[in-house]
């Protein structure tokens, strides 16, 4: 199973903003630029971040973004959500109708704890733990990284 860039890149920005926002609005163009992440994909990226309350945006010359929540208050399963949807590897799991095996189906209950398993390091990990790992292999200055 592989996450999308979605999820990968929307964790990247967001890691961004963390590292070098502060309270201060940063312009999409420099979080692409530091990431390599193309700006008009970025920008399609920020939209549900800015609608599930996790950024703020302002428009115009002093314009940009900035985190909504302190990063300590923003868990990993609730971004997730916001970009992918569901953390389900499957669709049966949250919608048993789609599959007339779902009842007996062994491998659906496998797919279950894994997603279980996922959602669960996704909710006990937070933006503010990323950043401290990221500091503790040193804080990029304005080169990329990846997470």
């Amino acid at each position: 199973m592989k996450l999308s860039t979605r999820a990968r890149y929307g964790l990247r920005a967001l890691l961004d903003l963390a590292l070098f926002g502060g309270n201060e609005p940063v312009l999409l163009k420099d979080i692409a630029q530091r990431q390599g992440i193309s700006l008009a994909y970025l920008e399609h990226l920020i939209s549900p971040l800015i609608a599930g309350g996790m950024i703020r945006s302002v428009r115009g010359p002093q314009g940009g973004v900035w985190l909504a929540k302190a990063p300590r208050e923003i868990k990993l399963n609730e971004v997730f959500r916001l970009l992918e949807g569901s953390t389900s590897p499957v669709e049966c799991i949250e919608n048993p109708d789609v599959c007339p095996r779902s009842g007996i189906c062994v491998t659906r209950e496998l797919w279950d704890e894994l997603g279980e398993a996922m959602d669960k390091v996704l909710s006990s990990t937070t933006l503010l733990d990323l950043v401290e790992r990221q500091k503790g292999k040193g804080e990029p200055a304005e080169a990329m990284y990846y997470i």
